[in-house]
């Protein structure tokens, strides 16, 4: 093994993992706020172990000097989503972004591993701009559903107890019927994918209302509206407890009564 320093040689890695997630978490919330449904659900990241890219390179004969480019995966994110046509969503957003280059792809949903494993990988090369300039690191983003991340992550800690040794018979074969029960079930949520959608577009719709209306009753009391706010607050209270559809109607009254405010106070 080579003396190398592994902080400096990680550093670019983990700076790229930081980064990538900050650009996808903020993809997903760019794309709520502008009413669209976002097929991302959350991301993930790691930079892998230094045992790990070890092991990983004496298994694939990767020489130590050849690392950052042999080893494609020392820099991982995860991207989760709700169903399995939005893997491809997000690998066509991905191919598009002019951040980041696609070196290659592994669809590892057409073509599952022989354990069960679904995923989809893009290969992607990342700059990372670091003190010393910038530098061009490798990093995998993988795309996989919940129902597959969570066979995966199973499969993952079952792989490491039985590290260098073949899986016992039972156990696997109750793996590749648990991948293909995830399979069955990410294909029955996408048979009843547009009631869903409908359904938290819905939810979101009313929470963002009621955030919008006690908002703006806030801002009355600023502009000095204070009997105006305590009406329009109890009548929210009242909305609430009854639950009877109201709230978009109160909405419309307290945003032209903050129109009236605002107007008044300029003048």
């Amino acid at each position: 093994m080579d003396g190398r320093d592994w902080k400096r040689f990680l550093f670019p890695y983990e700076q790229a993992v930081e980064e990538l997630k900050i650009k996808f978490k903020t993809l997903r919330t760019e794309l709520k706020r502008r009413e669209e449904y976002a097929p991302i659900e959350f991301v993930t990241g790691r930079v892998k172990k230094i045992s790990s890219i070890l092991e990983k390179a004496k298994r694939l004969e990767v020489g130590m000097d050849e690392l950052e480019t042999g080893i494609e995966d020392i820099a991982g994110i995860r991207i989760m989503c709700q169903f399995g046509e939005d893997i491809m969503r997000i690998a066509a957003m991905i191919r598009e972004r002019e951040d980041m280059k696609v070196i290659y792809e592994k669809d590892y949903i057409t073509h599952k591993k022989e354990s069960g494993y679904r995923s989809f990988h893009v290969i992607v090369e990342y700059p990372v701009q670091t003190s010393l300039g910038m530098k061009r690191v490798l990093a995998e983003l993988q795309i996989r559903t919940l129902a597959m991340n969570f066979w995966a992550t199973i499969e993952h800690s079952l792989s490491y107890k039985y590290k260098g040794s073949v899986l016992p018979e039972d156990v696997r074969m109750r793996l590749s019927r648990a991948a293909e029960a995830a399979y069955i079930l990410d294909q029955e949520m996408s048979n009843i994918r547009d009631e869903i959608v409908n359904a938290q577009m819905s939810f979101e719709d009313d929470s963002s209302l009621v955030t919008k209306v006690l908002n703006d009753i806030q801002e009355l009391f600023y502009y000095h509206r204070v009997r105006e706010a305590v009406q329009f607050q109890l009548r929210f209270n009242e909305i609430w407890e009854k639950e009877d559809g109201e709230m978009r109607q109160l909405s419309q009254e307290v945003e032209a009564a903050m129109v009236k405010a605002k107007s008044c106070y300029r003048s």
